[in-house]
This record gives structure tokens, C-alpha cells and sequence, in this order.
């Protein structure tokens, strides 16, 4: 879980293959999605936040999928 526009950044070829960076991925809905990049800048995701267990250790992320998941398919929060 790389994001693009730190592919070609050295700190993150030094540390990911290019394979890896390309394939690393995470399907998540648009709220999540939002709510990952809302909680994290782009180098904090590509750092420390790079796979689906990281992301689920930070308590601001946790929480909000589980309360997500508790509504209804098709619900789209406010922000």
C-alpha cells in the first residue's frame, strides 16, 4: 500500500522493490479510503502504515470501520 505519487520517491525504492510497490494493494470502500487519507499524510501511509494490520492498529481507523460496519450496505457518512 504504497501511495503513486511516492513510487518515484528514493526513500520509498530504497526501502520497497518495484514489485512490491505496484502490488501492494488494499481494497477498501470510498469512506475508508477517505478516512485513511483524512488520518494520514501519503508518507506516513507509505512508512508505517504500508499494510491492512498496521492500518487496523491505529485506534482512530479501528474505530471507525467498526462503526461503519455496523451500518447499513450503502451508507456514506458526512463529512
Amino acid at each position: 500500500m504504497i501511495p503513486k505519487s511516492l513510487h518515484d520517491k528514493p526513500y520509498v525504492q530504497k526501502r520497497f522493490g518495484r514489485t512490491e510497490r505496484i502490488t501492494a494493494t488494499l481494497w477498501v470502500c470510498r469512506p475508508c479510503h477517505n478516512h485513511i487519507h483524512a488520518t494520514f499524510d501519503e508518507k506516513e501511509l507509505a512508512l508505517t502504515y504500508n499494510n491492512r494490520e498496521r492500518l487496523m492498529e491505529d485506534e482512530r481507523i479501528r474505530t471507525f470501520v467498526e462503526w461503519l460496519s455496523r451500518k447499513p450496505d450503502g451508507f456514506v457518512p458526512k463529512r
